[in-house]
Order: C-alpha cells, then structure tokens, then sequence
C-alpha cells in the first residue's frame, strides 16, 4: 500500500482550469465553464432577472444557446427572439448579438461555442461605442 506523504501533496502539480469548474461572476450573473476541449467550450450562464449581457462579436466563434429555464430576449444583428424553456438559437461568427433577460425568474441557458480561438480577447464589447 502507498501512503501519501504531506510533502507529496506540497509538491503534487495544480490541477489544469480544465480540470476545474470554474465560475465567474459578472453583475449581471454568472458563467461557469463545464467543459472544455480542442474547439470548443461548454459554459451554463445565469442572467439575473432584467439584466443583459452586453452587446459583443467575435471573430474566431460561433454560439449556441439552449434554454434550461427562464425567457431570454435575443438580439442577433437586428433580429430580436424570445427564446424559452427547451429552445435555442445560433449565432454565428462576426454577428453583433446580445441576450436579456426580461422575466422574473432568472435565465438558465447551456451555451456551446465552437472556433479555432476561444480566448477571452476575442469578446469585442459593443455597448460602449453605441
């Protein structure tokens, strides 16, 4: 049997993020990021009741979101959707787009996105040049 020593666990290597759930939490609620890989990233947002995520592009992803509960206002370009439970959408790449959250209950949404750079850099905020 193998025991485990304290200087073991010191100097055992940091989990990749990949290997962790990581949350983040933006005012207007809450991305974690459920899995990742080559291509792609699995994210469940939460949007609080009346708040938005701002308007962005980007130019090396496209997006899919799938409703797990809640109503989500989607505005892709001009074309502005309501979304609920068990629906979804897909944004392409280079498409100005924006998602809200005009009901009382707060948005649950699974999102995929796929490309060859997934980077936060490439997340091309809008709102402030409106």
């Amino acid at each position: 049997m193998e025991t485990t020593t304290m200087d073991d666990l010191i100097n055992a290597p940091s989990p990749s993020p990949q290997d962790l759930e990581m949350t983040r939490t933006p005012p207007w609620g809450t991305v974690t990021v459920l899995e990742e890989g080559p291509r792609y990233r699995i994210n469940r947002i939460v949007i609080k009741p009346g708040h938005h995520m701002s308007t962005q592009m980007h130019y090396h992803r496209s997006e899919h979101w799938i409703v797990v509960s809640g109503t989500a206002r989607v505005i892709c370009d001009e074309k502005e959707t309501l979304l609920k439970q068990k629906e979804s959408t897909y944004v392409p790449m280079n498409t100005r787009h924006r998602v809200e959250n005009p009901g009382s209950i707060p948005l649950v949404m699974i999102e995929v996105q796929n490309g060859e750079y997934l980077g936060d850099d490439d997340i091309h905020r809008l709102d402030d040049a409106e």
